[in-house]
């Protein structure tokens, strides 16, 4: 891609940007929200057409009129945000647009071999007749990108592919990328996870406001280098300002506002057990399949325990919806932002009050001056980047729109706040502001049970690291214990070496 120009509505969103990518490498394009990664993509992919520019794949000149001309032509694009027939089977998913064909019908019995035999190249052995909403958004991300790997692809584009994966997940994606790389693929890997490059990238190309800012070698290059180059900043000023960042939590009251014993729900999870304190964040971690997302879920009420006891300010029972845990004082943020967070075609001040309606109702009449005053409140107190609140939430990046969704649950004057992956999908510098405001708020006295796939993140920001293992507690790691060694040995199951 060469001297690439695009505009929207007259405002530049890429200017003479360039990129290569050799062939069989692993490059890496990283920047901050807004600094054109997706646009670049998109146009690389054909969903956007460009104003200015070449672009060339081996050799010849290309322009794509679609996303499916260019998986035709050799490119496939794997986003962030599931691009998938949810109520369609995973074979459907799999081979649409590529169908095994017998006297001009599909043939369904090997279009299933087909799909088991892609899956099994990820190590997922998974009902391929089963419809693909039946499985969790983590093997819906690995099913994705199976399907974008089964075309015959000389370039593979992938925007966050490990945003819904845990970290033995991780690990079976970079063989993959591996794998793509050694039968002479190349990978375009667009992440804000910093690490992950270094574990699997051969160079790097960093973005910032629409232009290519400078292209490394991974290996000579520190992430701290990469984050002042995508933001702008000298590193000696990036390094002292982390200095005093997320992580100088302090360690929380001595009230408890949230204890479970032997928490089951009869199948995911068997025996959760955990207490949270006043003002403490408590990281709640696990592999897929652990029963993280299904034990916040009977807290909130979303889902009904079989077993075991729930305490909420030392009250015993579980809500039996979630109106229930609302009123009571408890917030629940969702891992699935686009799914079961926001509404997108709502603005920033509907999405902000939902939680909070009944609350501002009166006489089902909503006094508009109180709500307007609430919303801009929140807008000046989380930094929430926006041209207005009338402004359709689908128009901010992901960091503000999961701003967005911790004020609606703030306004609600929670007393436990439950986040489920809070920063995931988000750049860096979002990331950042998202841990700090979750700092302050514990430092308020709110209590914060953090579910995050993140060791960094958990590492950093929590008091205490509670430990499932298919639905069972098998640890708890203070904070003096804490390291990455000990809560991966922890989550791999070697409780021995975990355990405090």
């Amino acid at each position: 891609m060469t001297s690439i120009d695009k505009s929207f509505g007259g405002i530049p969103a890429l200017s003479n940007a360039s990129l290569t990518i050799r062939p069989g490498e692993v490059h890496a394009l990283i920047g901050q929200n807004g600094a054109g990664k997706s646009t670049m993509i998109k146009i690389l992919n054909g969903a956007y057409k460009k104003d200015a520019g070449d672009i060339e794949l081996d050799g010849n000149p290309v322009q794509f009129g679609s996303p499916h001309e260019a998986q035709l032509g050799g490119v496939s694009t794997i986003f962030q945000e599931v691009n998938l027939v949810h109520y369609r089977s995973v074979t459907e998913n799999i081979v649409l647009g590529q169908e095994p064909k017998k006297f001009g019908l599909i043939d369904w019995p090997a279009a299933h071999r087909r799909a088991q035999e892609v899956l099994m190249r990820f190590g997922l052995d998974i009902d391929v007749h089963k419809p693909l909403h039946s499985y969790n958004i983590a093997i819906q991300q690995l099913i994705a990108i199976a399907r974008a790997v089964s075309f015959d692809a000389r370039l593979v584009i992938m925007d966050e592919p490990t945003s819904s994966l845990d970290e033995q997940e991780k690990q079976v994606l970079f063989k993959v990328i591996r794998d793509l790389s050694a039968e002479n693929v190349a990978v375009l890997y667009v992440s804000h996870h910093l690490d992950e490059l270094f574990a699997v990238c051969d160079r790097v190309t960093v973005m910032r406001n629409g232009q290519m800012i400078a292209t490394h070698d991974i290996a000579d290059v520190s992430k701290i280098g990469l984050v002042s180059e995508m933001i702008g900043r000298d590193a000696n000023q990036i390094a002292k300002a982390g200095a005093t960042g997320f992580g100088h939590n302090h360690a929380g009251g001595d009230k408890v506002v949230l204890e479970l014993q032997s928490l089951s729900n009869g199948t995911s999870v068997q025996d959760a057990s955990l207490i949270v304190h006043q003002g403490e964040i408590v990281g709640l971690a696990g592999l897929l399949g652990s029963g993280r997302t299904e034990t916040v879920s009977m807290i909130f009420g979303a889902d009904q325990p079989a077993g075991g006891t729930i305490r909420f300010k030392g009250k015993p029972g579980a809500f039996r919806q979630p109106a229930q845990a609302i009123n009571a004082g408890i917030g629940y943020c969702t891992e699935d932002r686009k799914a079961e967070g926001i509404i997108p075609g709502l603005s920033i001040r509907e999405n902000l009050t939902l939680a909070l309606l009944p609350r501002l109702a009166s006489r089902g009449i909503i006094p508009r001056a109180t709500e307007r005053e609430l919303v801009d409140d929140f807008i000046a107190k989380l930094g929430i980047k926006t041209a207005g609140m009338e402004q359709p939430i689908r128009e901010l990046s992901g960091g503000n729109q999961q701003k967005v969704l911790l004020a609606r649950w703030l306004a609600t004057e929670p007393e436990l706040l439950i986040l489920d992956e809070p920063t995931r999908g988000i750049d860096v510098g979002a990331k950042r502001e998202i841990q700090a405001l979750i700092e302050g708020l514990s430092q308020s006295g709110l209590s914060v049970l953090m579910i995050s796939s993140e060791f960094e993140e958990l590492i950093e920001g929590a008091n205490r690291v509670v430990v499932l293992q298919e639905g069972k507690t098998v640890t708890t790691l203070e904070k003096d214990n804490l390291t990455e060694d000990s809560l991966l040995a922890a989550v791999a199951g070697h409780v021995d070496v975990a355990a405090e």
